[in-house]
Parts: structure tokens; sequence; C-alpha cells
């Protein structure tokens, strides 16, 4: 009874309170819709990470405890995967409104599948993933790799970017051997059971190994063969595309302002993404993530190309490197694949 007098009192206040032209919200859950300062329903955008909360992410959450979702009439849900490959096959199925994924994975998925997924913005606009070793290897150049052992996470891509590097660089890549170590990327170079890696990313494997008291040294893939792939894009799922765009525009709209404030405010962006880790999954090191974000900071835009802009000259690269290295069988249409939502 106490329950249902609180709820009835609280409507009540809630209707005086619109009459006069204010709003207010209850602890208790309602069937009222969540609304903003302008009295508009907030619409829900669900967004699904790449991964645990880390300084990648920065300018989502900035952007949350801003309050920018709101003022876009955005209620935003933030969400971890279970499995790696979520964020695209969820975002497919229109189980999530948008994604964290990989260019190179949404034109394979696109090309080979035909998933109905396309990138609406370029959040990280070249490769983080890098060859790495320790920085008293006398490995100079990826043909050195040559007679050494390599460890990988076992993904398809990683094979294809090392090939092209080591050719690139006039080696043979038949004789580097490949082995399969996981995600022990970091355990594999410090007890030298591996030469070197890849799979590694600059910002996150690399200032890791240094915290840690490693040096390292590592190899750009664009710097050999390698088209400047977009490490990190965010997916949505063409019908998703179609039936919310207003909402993922009005999303980016706050995203935008989020990495807006990130940039002029690097550390206290950085203490709002700490304020919401994940400690009980994947507590992080607020080193490394400084590290991190100051290396992300520079790869997320250049004087030519804003947060989030995408063109059709890096996709059709990257395609046709795809399609050279065997991973794609047909090139997909350019303009199914992407959209340049900073337009």
């Amino acid at each position: 009874m106490k329950k249902w007098l609180a709820l009835f009192i609280a409507s009540m206040l809630m209707i005086s309170l619109t009459a006069c032209g204010g709003t207010t919200k209850t602890e208790e859950a309602t069937s009222e819709p969540e609304k903003n300062n302008d009295s508009k329903e907030l619409k829900d955008v669900s967004i699904m990470l790449d991964w645990y909360p880390n300084a990648l992410h920065t300018f989502l959450y900035v952007a949350k405890e801003k309050g920018y979702f709101e003022e876009e009439g955005i209620n935003i849900d933030i969400q971890y995967p279970a499995n790696p490959t979520d964020p695209l096959n969820l975002a497919a199925a229109g189980k999530i409104t948008l994604g964290f994924y990989y260019q190179p994975d949404v034109i394979i998925a696109r090309a080979n599948e035909n998933i109905p997924v396309k990138s609406v913005a370029s959040i990280v606009r070249s490769p983080l993933n890098r060859i790495v070793f320790l920085d008293k290897s006398p490995i100079q150049s990826p043909k050195d790799l040559e007679g050494k052992k390599v460890g990988y996470p076992g993904i398809a891509l990683n094979e294809s970017l090392l090939q092209t590097m080591v050719t690139k660089d006039g080696g043979d890549p038949d004789k580097v051997e490949l082995i399969d170590v996981g995600f022990d990327l970091g355990t594999s170079i410090v007890t030298e059971s591996v030469d070197a890696v890849i799979g590694a990313f600059i910002n996150h494997e690399v200032p890791v190994l240094k915290q840690k008291g490693y040096e390292t040294r590592n190899f750009n893939p664009v710097k050999y063969g390698v088209p400047a792939y977009s490490e990190i894009v965010l997916v949505t799922s063409d019908d998703t595309w179609a039936n919310e765009k207003e909402e993922i525009q009005a999303f980016w709209r706050a995203a935008k302002k989020g990495y807006d404030f990130t940039k002029e405010n690097p550390e206290k962006a950085l203490q709002i993404l700490l304020d919401n880790q994940d400690e009980a999954n994947f507590p992080l090191d607020a080193e490394v993530e400084k590290e991190s974000l100051q290396i992300l900071l520079t790869m997320m835009e250049t004087d030519q190309e804003e947060f989030g802009s995408q063109t059709k000259e890096p996709w059709q690269e990257v395609t046709d490197w795809l399609v050279s290295t065997g991973l794609v069988s047909k090139k997909p249409n350019l303009d199914d694949m992407f959209i340049n939502i900073t337009k």
C-alpha cells in the first residue's frame, strides 16, 4: 500500500509540475516515458563495445556523464559483448542499434556472407595492430622475421597482414613460423617463446608491457604495403539505418560532443572513464589508459579528416587489398558498406 500511495503522490506531483511547464522523475519505475528538458521522449539507442570499457571508449562515457545524449533526445544503453563477434552479429540482427567493430571484418562479412551491416563512422582511422617485439631484439625490419617464430591470436587477418608486410620488405613469408598463442601476446614476448607477435595493439599491449618494465619496438603495417584501414568503426544494420537514421544521427552529435570534450580535457575525460570501468572483469591501470588515450587521440582524426568521417577511397583500397590476400572472394558494392555521418 505504501508503494502505491507513493506512486499516486508522485504522479499527482508530476501532473502539477507539468501543468506549470516543468518535469520531474521519480526513482520508482513507472509507465511514464523518460523525458529530457524539452519534454520530448528519449529515444532508446543501444551500443555494444568491442570489449570492456577502456581508453577507446572515453568519448562515449563522457557524452553520457555530461548529459549530451539526453540533450539530443537519446537514452543510451552501453553493453559489453559476450563473444568477440557479438557487436557485428547483434547489430546485423537488429538486436542492438550500434556496435564497435573492425573495418576489414565489415568488408569480409558483407562480401563473403552477405551480412547486411554498414559502417556509419570511423572511430580509429588507422591500424592499431602491429608486429611487436622486445627492444633488445636484433629484428630491424619485417624481412628479418624469416626463420623466426611469430605469435598471433589465430586470426586469418593477422596472417595476411604479416604476409603483406614481409613480402613488401623483400622477404619470404613462407619462411616465417606462425604460432597460435591465443591472446597471450604479451606473455609470449616476455617469456621469449616467440621472437615477435602480431595482433598486439599499440594502445594496449605496448603500454602494458612498458608498465611492466619491458621496452618494445613495433612495425606499422601501413609502412609495409597494408592500406590504412580503420581499426575501429561503428556499425549498424541496413534496416536499422533505414528505420532509425534520425536516432543514430542524434547519437553521433552527442558522441562528437563527448569526443571534443575528451580532446580538450583529456585528464578529466579519463577520470570519467575510470569511474565507469568494470573493475570486476577488466580493471584499468590509470597510467596505461592515459598513454592509450594519448595514442588514440592522434589516430581518431587528421587535419583533413574529421572524427567519424568516411570516404570511398579508403574503403576501395582496403577492399582491393582483401581481395588480393584471398580473404574476400568478391567485391561488395562500396555504397552498401558505409555512409558518411558527418555530412
